[in-house]
């Protein structure tokens, strides 16, 4: 079984890379969710892709369930496994997709957390500009917020993305997409500052030499795990309470937009969504700014 397996897999890695074009993330996603079913399949002594039946999937789903994972994640993992007997399927490996009869759980609807803008002013207040990493912190928080894009978009930017003179940045998004999104005037200021002098004193005082606009301490390209760890200490010298995650920027960045009259095509083209239902969800916080506003103004709320 397991050579077979292992075939499989690696030709539904290149299917996904080649034929989909999937993100990086995406790719190791799925291959961790198809390895954590093998397992299963071990477990229950299920000899080959092709003997599962759909009995096994409902025991992997209660298995799942008694973990007590979110609903998000089941979800992704029953469309991890579908789409993998999809193409198995497609390519004759199996004779039947076990996972084509399973629904879907309903998705949580959660309302994006973001900051009102005096809370995002006390975060931009935590960045002590008269430091090299300071300065850096405040042009990576400046241009989080001006843009709205993701921490792993905003790591694999060059300096060659970027385009002071109409100050635009080149994203390279999921699934190997390209957009520019603008950015307004402190971001731009934060952004000159940094780039000609503090970014070249931390590579110079590390003696590297690259093109990547976001350095750590070393000198060496800024990573996932470092934009959260310095969103978390700037928390924490701010005065504000909680916690924060770096797609909390992005839901701000679309709020604002939202609730001072940005139209919901705009806010999705950037964003980068590919469908416009990946945007709406952000009308529900509108809506709930626009209540509060309401109830706090109104003679008779």
């Amino acid at each position: 079984m397991t050579r077979n397996v292992n075939v499989s897999v690696q030709l539904f890695i290149e299917y996904l890379q080649i034929e989909k074009n999937s993100s990086e993330y995406t790719i190791e996603h799925y291959q961790r969710d198809i390895r954590e079913f093998f397992m299963f399949m071990s477990e229950q002594a299920i000899e080959s892709l092709n003997a599962v039946q759909y009995a096994d999937i409902r025991l992997y789903l209660t298995m799942l369930y008694d973990k007590k994972l979110a609903r998000k994640t089941v979800a992704r993992r029953i469309s991890c496994l579908r789409s993998f007997y999809k193409f198995l399927l497609r390519e004759e490996m199996v004779d039947h997709n076990p996972f084509s009869l399973v629904s879907t759980p309903k998705m949580e609807k959660r309302i994006p957390s973001f900051f009102y803008e005096s809370e995002l002013d006390e975060l931009f207040k935590a960045c002590d500009d008269s430091t090299p990493l300071g300065q850096r912190n405040k042009a990576l928080l400046e241009l989080l917020y001006a843009t709205g894009i993701r921490v792993s978009e905003i790591c694999h930017i060059k300096l060659k993305d970027l385009d002071m003179f109409v100050s635009t940045v080149l994203v390279h998004g999921k699934g190997k997409k390209q957009r520019y999104v603008p950015f307004g005037s402190f971001a731009h200021e934060a952004l000159e500052q940094y780039i000609h002098h503090e970014r070249q004193q931390i590579l110079s005082s590390n003696k590297k030499d690259h093109d990547t606009l976001f350095v750590n301490f070393r000198g060496g390209p800024l990573t996932t795990r470092g934009v959260r760890t310095i969103l978390n200490n700037l928390m924490d010298k701010s005065a504000l309470n909680g916690k924060i995650h770096p797609h909390m920027l992005r839901h701000t960045f679309a709020t604002h937009l939202l609730n001072n009259g940005a139209d919901m095509r705009t806010v999705q083209e950037l964003l980068g969504h590919s469908f416009l239902s990946s945007t709406q969800i952000y009308t529900h916080v509108t809506k709930e700014f626009l209540r509060n506003t309401y109830m706090s103004h109104h003679p008779r709320a």
